[in-house]
């Protein structure tokens, strides 16, 4: 058994999400292989090369991969997927846009957002917003694999693997890039973070929002939010946590103003510690919070900041 991991990257470094995968990968039993296809791609491709327990790194590169376009990554993919057992990416936009092409070439089930390899076969995966665990077993001949990054552990650096040039796919055509609007913050980026600070709808608006960003400060933290908190205009899209948005696990999550709704719960349940602010001591949130502190998020919110000095 040969595993293939597909790289998330921006050509000249690799996004964390491909270390997890790595490791699931690692569990599936067998060699692995990762697949670098960019444009001008050498350093995120030595990067891969470094993560201990990756055997080879093959890296296609052309000026069409610079993107990341979904049809041509996934036709170097189905290139050489002959040659592996299993094909895994990151569960995130990136990997969500291109497995599912490879998959319905390959004619097999794309297994989803595993967060447990049982055995080579055999996988567990969330449903229903995270409330069951359902565990899949594959007769397929290539398990085509999306890895939620969370529920596995970064592999660590300290590798040495091959690094090999393969040819690359022509254009496919059938897309083009056309811009890409990046949020800028001085934050770290959400679902990188250690520790996030997240707002709910019971922050009231978004000038009340603020009141977040001294605690955010204190910390070093992100900030999200719920899907209330967004859908109300409070804050930006790309801070939304839950189900519908980023799932995240930091070290620690501290929920202020957030209700719990199911949907959030399955985006940030796993994260390591988790503290909640709720005026309401019947908020679901309590549930899976590891400490929880009733009362006021007005008056709460700067005591905490004045205690952190």
């Amino acid at each position: 058994m040969v595993a293939l991991v597909i790289a998330e990257h921006d050509n000249g470094s690799l996004k964390g999400a491909t270390h997890h995968t790595v490791t699931a990968a690692l569990q599936c039993g067998g060699e692995v292989h990762v697949l670098v296809a960019g444009a001008n791609c050498g350093a995120a491709a030595e990067a891969a090369a470094q993560i201990a327990g990756v055997a080879k790194v093959l890296v296609a590169d052309a000026p069409h991969f610079a993107d990341g376009l979904a049809e041509n990554v996934a036709e170097q993919i189905l290139s050489i997927a002959a040659s592996y057992s299993h094909i895994l990416a990151p569960a995130t936009a990136y990997g969500k846009n291109i497995l599912p092409r490879v998959a319905a070439k390959l004619d097999v089930a794309q297994i989803s957002e595993i967060t447990k390899v049982e055995s080579p076969d055999t996988f567990e995966r969330p449903i229903y917003a995270g409330n069951a665990i359902a565990t899949v077993q594959s007769g397929d001949p290539v398990k085509v694999i999306t890895v939620r990054g969370t529920a596995f552990d970064a592999a660590a650096t300290g590798g040495s693997a091959a690094v090999e040039q393969i040819a690359a796919v022509g254009d496919m055509g059938k897309s083009a890039f056309v811009g890409r609007e990046l949020a800028k913050s001085d934050r770290p980026e959400l679902t990188a973070a250690k520790i996030i600070v997240s707002g709910g709808r019971g922050i009231g608006s978004a000038e009340n929002f603020k009141l977040l960003e001294p605690l955010a400060d204190k910390l070093g933290a992100a900030m999200g939010a719920s899907r209330a908190a967004v859908d109300a205009g409070f804050v930006p899209n790309d801070w939304q946590v839950g189900q519908t948005g980023k799932i995240v696990a930091p070290t620690l999550y501290i929920a202020v103003g957030i209700s719990g709704a199911i949907q959030h719960l399955a985006g940030m349940k796993d994260s390591k510690t988790i503290v909640a602010i709720n005026k309401d001591p019947e908020a679901p949130i309590f549930s899976v919070a590891d400490y929880g502190l009733v009362g006021d998020l007005f008056e709460v919110v700067p005591q905490l900041v004045k205690e952190l000095g």
